[in-house]
């Protein structure tokens, strides 16, 4: 996604003659509302050739990261696991993972009858494990969806309007930017009281500024290609243009970051947990579970273990996984 850096000389219409293939892109949905895009149809087997060609490479770099690179097949791999494990895990569980009993499964090592041992009151751990999953993976995508959102509606109308509305909503993100991303969360967090849903609270408006700086940095480019001026000489509504023409050509870059942001959601979680903001006891939550092995570390090595590996292959394959997807769908990272 390049900028066009060369101004039209005699103005977008005189461009599009010099340009034919730039109608082509934008010709399926200017034709019924402008005579001018008649003179297109010479364009359109261009255009269609060039999407299918673009589409066949797509292919060939998403078999390539699965195939050819086996990091970023191990990768997904623990993804689809864990993403399995917090849809069924509460249905193959062995055992009651909140059930306790401090007299005969008090810190039992690890077994046939108990995979990952048990923790301090007897509870199973790998199946507290299991189900922790489905809370940090809930929390994740709650998370990611409010920043995406959010901060996609505001990168895309400030970059899009510029002017008064661009400062105004990029200063409003500098406020939230100008503060230490977990500082910030730890502070929210702290004033609003220590539960799971003020952590998605606290994490939400901590990643929500990231999503729109990215996506506006994307827009001011994708806006000033030639078929977005071409597409505005021919009367596409300003709304029309930024849905169909400039967001759809910005959005890869977002689909990366979500991928990596997921591995980072699930640590902050964690993080937020262990220091006794987050998930609160019972919950089945990593961070929770490492907090309450930290007296038993030297006893219980596998109270610690086990939670900390889970974390640990959550944050890996996520982060593989995103480097994965932006060979694929970013070529500036294919040529580098």
């Amino acid at each position: 996604m390049s900028a066009g850096s060369r101004a039209p000389s005699s103005g977008p219409l005189a461009e599009l003659g010099a340009n034919p293939d730039a109608l082509g892109d934008f010709r399926s949905d200017s034709a019924g509302s402008s005579p001018t895009a008649s003179g297109a149809a010479g364009g359109a087997p261009l255009a269609v050739g060039r999407r299918r060609s673009e589409s066949g490479r797509l292919r060939r770099d998403l078999r390539a990261l699965l195939i050819g690179n086996r990091l970023n097949l191990v990768g997904l791999l623990i993804v689809v696991l864990f993403f399995a494990l917090a849809l069924a895990g509460g249905w193959v569980v062995p055992h009651d993972p909140y059930g306790q009993d401090i007299t005969d499964r008090k810190l039992l090592a690890p077994s046939a009858t108990h995979w990952f041992g048990t923790d301090d009151v007897g509870r199973d751990l790998f199946s507290r494990v299991v189900v922790g999953s489905r809370t940090s993976l809930q929390v994740a995508a709650v998370v990611l969806l409010f920043a995406v959102v959010v901060g996609t509606a505001v990168g895309a109308v400030a970059g899009f309007r510029g002017g008064l509305v661009d400062e105004a909503m990029m200063r409003l993100t500098d406020l939230f930017l100008a503060f230490p991303a977990f500082v910030l969360a730890v502070a929210i967090a702290a004033t609003l009281g220590p539960s799971l849903t003020n952590t998605m609270v606290a994490l939400s408006t901590v990643f929500w500024p990231w999503y729109a700086r990215l996506v506006r940095a994307q827009v001011l480019t994708v806006k000033e290609r030639d078929f977005v001026t071409a597409a505005r000489s021919l009367g596409v509504s300003p709304t029309r243009l930024l849905l169909r023409h400039v967001l759809p050509n910005a959005l890869s870059v977002v689909i990366i970051q979500v991928t990596l942001d997921v591995g980072y959601a699930v640590l902050a979680t964690s993080s937020l947990s262990f220091i006794g903001l987050g998930a609160q006891p019972p919950t089945a939550e990593w961070g929770t579970m490492l907090a309450d092995s930290r007296n038993y570390f030297r006893d219980a090595w596998w109270y610690t273990t086990f939670p900390g590996i889970a974390l640990t292959l959550v944050v890996f394959a996520f982060n593989v996984l995103g480097d994965g997807l932006q060979e694929a769908l970013d070529p500036r990272a294919a040529r580098r």
